[in-house]
């Protein structure tokens, strides 16, 4: 029996096998069929499974912060996927972008810092990873903080060919923790980044003063 490097779950990446994948669609995002097998916790092999997967590659989430006034600073703009959930398809969100082939991690959080909110990242830290969906998706997301002057975060910004409208807000740092019990926070990369924010501040900020 093959088991992962950390010791908790009984299985590892030897005992699935993929046996086919075939394209469905490409567009601005993919569709994968999977064909698979995997072993079982009673022993034996599953039968074939298949699986319509969702093929975005994967993405950093920076949350910038302002050690010096104690203020996020956080995005807001239309997202379609909340249209039939949302009270409003308008999110507060922290910077997100899709690495890109050739990127690093650490270059999209300080590029898409300037693109979507304007202002450039001076210390970066990262705090973990996730897997956005792993039931429909194979997307990782890496989540960072970024050190920001938040006296230069306003006004609107985006890629006009990508179709961004992005408004900047500026947050004090209770607030915006305070509305992740409110429920003003409601999508998962911000919530997690705040979440993050919030249990390691104090060794975030002797990070970034001994840097």
């Amino acid at each position: 029996m093959t088991k992962p490097t950390n010791n908790i779950q009984r299985y590892g990446q030897q005992d699935i096998k993929i046996l086919q994948k075939e394209p469905l669609y490409s567009g601005f995002f993919n569709m994968v069929k999977y064909a698979f097998k995997h072993k079982l916790y009673k022993g034996g092999w599953s039968e074939v499974i298949e699986r319509e997967v969702f093929e975005r590659g994967h993405a950093i989430a920076v949350l910038l912060y302002d050690p010096n006034l104690e203020e996020f600073v956080l995005i807001e703009q239309v997202r379609i996927g909340a249209v039939p959930t949302s009270e409003s398809p308008w999110l507060i969100e922290v910077v997100a972008g899709i690495i890109d082939e050739g990127e690093t991690a650490e270059n999209v959080c300080r590029r898409e810092s300037i693109e979507e909110a304007g202002v450039e990242v001076k210390q970066l830290t990262k705090a973990l990873s996730y897997l956005s969906s792993p039931g429909g998706t194979t997307e990782r997301l890496h989540i960072f903080v970024g050190e920001v002057d938040a006296t230069q975060a306003q006004g609107v910004h985006g890629l006009d060919y990508e179709g961004e409208d992005i408004l900047v807000h500026r947050v004090p740092e209770q607030q915006g923790l305070n509305w992740i019990n409110e429920g003003k926070v409601d999508n998962a990369a911000t919530l997690i980044a705040l979440q993050w924010f919030a249990m390691n501040k104090q060794t975030l900020m002797e990070t970034w003063s001994n840097e």
